[in-house]
């Protein structure tokens, strides 16, 4: 048996330094694709080769990517998102509602358009999905990645972001809005004829605790000719509250709810 897995392991090792993917390799020989990962490791440390994970980062290749994509999803990673950037461990996450399906998907595709090379998995919690893509060059995409709580240190784009943004600012409020906002039916009463009657009306709620988030959120929104307003709670400014008739009817037609 040990001679066999021995024999074994001679083809595997011998198919993959001829380039064949692992995943072949596995299949081929009918063994595990984490065995065929470890034996190519073990190769590469007997051999001295280190390995440089290929990448498709826009800022290190100065390849074209797709800036409305893009401007998606960093409205996505500035209100749900997380870096990870240790020294074994790199990934994106965006979290969302798990029963949002149709946000789920759009931030997997984002991620996908923004850098196809990585994998992206979906990762689900009770009431939550946690979409991440691995790679370490997404801090390369989100320099605004650093130690702490975003609301805890400065938030700032960079001029290349800034240019994005303000090129495709829809996209961008929609990211904002399908991560940390929402889009509900609010009412009320009044009096009419001497009879108590329901009003319906929608609006738009953004909600973040760093202040410079939300001005981002609002200075785009100011951009677009939204208006809005501080919707005031427990005496914090943490809520952009957009009620206005004609601009939730803007907001509907560029945003719309999150699903």
């Amino acid at each position: 048996m040990e001679q066999h897995s021995m024999s074994i392991r001679v083809q595997a090792v011998a198919l993959m330094r001829r380039g064949v993917p692992n995943r072949i390799v596995a299949e081929r020989l009918n063994i595990p694709r984490g065995t065929v990962g470890w034996w190519r490791s073990e190769d590469r440390k007997l051999r001295g080769e280190v390995y440089e994970q290929p990448t498709d980062c826009p800022k290190c290749t100065d390849r074209d990517f797709d800036q409305v994509a893009y401007a998606y999803l960093l409205g996505l990673y500035l209100g749900d998102g997380h870096i990870i950037s240790k020294p074994k461990q790199h990934h994106l996450s965006i979290f969302c509602n798990a029963t949002q399906v149709g946000l789920i998907a759009a931030a997997e595709e984002a991620m996908r358009k923004v850098m196809p090379l990585p994998s992206v998995k979906r990762r689900y919690r009770p009431g939550c999905a946690e979409v991440k893509s691995y790679t370490k060059h997404w801090t390369c995409m989100f320099p605004q990645h650093g130690p702490g709580k975003k609301h805890e240190r400065t938030i700032a784009l960079e001029p290349w972001q800034s240019e994005i943004v303000d090129d495709h600012p829809w996209e961008f409020i929609r990211g904002l809005i399908h991560s940390d906002g929402c889009r509900i039916t609010n009412w009320t009463t009044r009096v009419v004829g001497g009879e108590h009657k329901r009003y319906e009306y929608p609006r738009y709620f953004f909600t973040n605790v760093s202040d410079d988030i939300r001005q981002l959120c609002t200075d785009t929104l100011d951009k677009l000719g939204v208006e809005w307003k501080h919707c005031t709670r427990a005496g914090k400014q943490y809520n952009i509250s957009v009620a206005k008739r004609a601009s939730v009817a803007l907001m509907d037609a560029h945003v719309g709810p999150k699903y």
